[in-house]
């Protein structure tokens, strides 16, 4: 016969070893635009925060051994309902801890209110850059690795009147990101001497854009700006300009910058485009986040992966600090490892980390790309870089300073 007890006692063994492999997780949740307006730019974003997720588990895991894990779920970038969803099985069904992303800022917006704040748990966004983000009631939940467009767009302005561009047509795409850029833009562009014939919003994934083609070229600029996204609106706008013959230059932001939209209009066609992005200060987190990312066969000067990779490290390293996979608390510990003073870190030294928390010595993130010095609001500050198509891609042409 079966001894009972004993068997009471296997299965007690069994569920207490099934619960300790349940809880032996940590959850970090990664919301991108997979389908839609960036969905070529997304994949080395997720691989920046892959690398860091990868270096935690390389170097002895999280509180005590644990694995870090990073599900991802798909907001396709415009739909506010996907975003919510997707958030949502992160927050109530991944039982997430905190979440990189969103990507684009309708989709960060949208996924804060609905499910995030709700849910208390902590964002941040690699890529959500429209002031926008800024106003969110959110409880000190959502920060982001990246400037606001505020400053981008000051930039942008400022980089095409040092090049005697002084009258432009703009589009951008009729959501918050696009709105955002174009008033910043506008707005500096005019305060430094130049002139904006005509700035017309437009919705994304429409077939036609000659209508506000035409509208956009009646004022008689040279110069088209288009502020919108590389996969979608953005390469149609651009494609049916150039059919059309009405500019003969184009420029963009950081939406537009991916090679994959040289590829789909012509190296021709868009050779000499100037577009702007956030980039990465000289500071010794780059070079060490740019050998890693190489090793792990990615690129480093992709779009948004170097603060992608910022965003999943600091909130390692918040967890950690938190001294539990909780919800609570991990603001205050995300403001506490990003913030001077204390022992640098720097990207992938996450065994000094863990032992410098361990004990009890206040750590610095200095970061891959930048020092992330939060503000009140969640915000920090940032470079942003001059980009052009030259043979066939984009290249960096360096840093822009006021």
């Amino acid at each position: 016969m079966i001894n009972k007890r004993a068997l009471v006692t296997a299965v007690a063994a069994s569920s207490l070893a099934l619960a300790a492999s349940a809880q032996a997780e940590v959850k970090i949740g990664f919301l991108g635009g997979f389908t839609g307006g960036i969905e070529s730019l997304t994949p080395p974003i997720f691989e920046g925060a892959k690398l860091a997720v990868a270096q935690v588990n390389e170097q002895g895991g999280i509180l005590d051994g644990q694995t870090l894990s990073m599900p991802s779920g798909d907001t396709t970038c415009s739909d506010a309902s996907a975003a919510s969803n997707a958030a949502d099985r992160m927050v109530n069904s991944e039982n997430v801890t905190a979440i990189v992303g969103a990507l684009c800022t309708g989709a960060t917006i949208a996924a804060a209110n609905n499910a995030a704040v709700p849910g208390g748990v902590v964002m941040v966004s690699p890529a959500s850059t429209a002031p926008a983000v800024t106003e969110l009631d959110d409880n000190d939940l959502v920060f982001r690795t990246v400037p606001s467009d505020a400053f981008q767009g000051d930039m942008l302005a400022k980089l095409l009147l040092d090049k005697g561009i002084d009258v432009v047509a703009v589009t951008y795409v009729n959501n918050d990101y696009g709105q955002g850029l174009s008033d910043a833009f506008a707005t500096a562009f005019e305060t430094g001497g130049g002139e904006v014939v005509a700035n017309l919003a437009h919705e994304d994934n429409r077939a036609d854009y000659r209508s506000e083609l035409g509208s956009l070229s009646a004022g008689g600029a040279d110069t088209l700006v288009v502020l919108a996204y590389a996969d979608t609106s953005g390469q149609t706008v651009l494609r049916q300009a150039y059919e059309s013959g009405m500019f003969t230059q184009y420029v963009g932001a950081d939406g537009m910058v991916g090679d994959s939209l040289v590829e789909a209009i012509g190296a021709d066609v868009l050779d000499g485009m100037i577009a702007t992005r956030p980039g990465s200060p000289e500071l010794p987190g780059t070079e060490i986040f740019e050998s890693a990312a190489n090793d792990a066969g990615f690129d480093p000067s992709a779009v948004f992966a170097a603060q992608a990779y910022d965003a999943a490290f600091l909130l390692a390293l918040a967890i950690q600090q938190n001294g539990s996979a909780e919800r609570e608390g991990l603001s205050e510990a995300l403001r506490s490892v990003a913030s001077a003073p204390g022992e640098v870190i720097l990207p992938g030294e996450w065994e000094k980390a863990v032992e410098l928390i361990a004990a009890g010595t206040e750590i610095n993130y200095e970061g891959a790309s930048g020092s992330h010095e939060f503000d009140e609001n969640g915000d920090v500050p940032g470079v942003v870089v001059e980009m052009a198509v030259e043979e066939g891609r984009f290249v960096t042409k360096g840093q822009l300073d006021l």
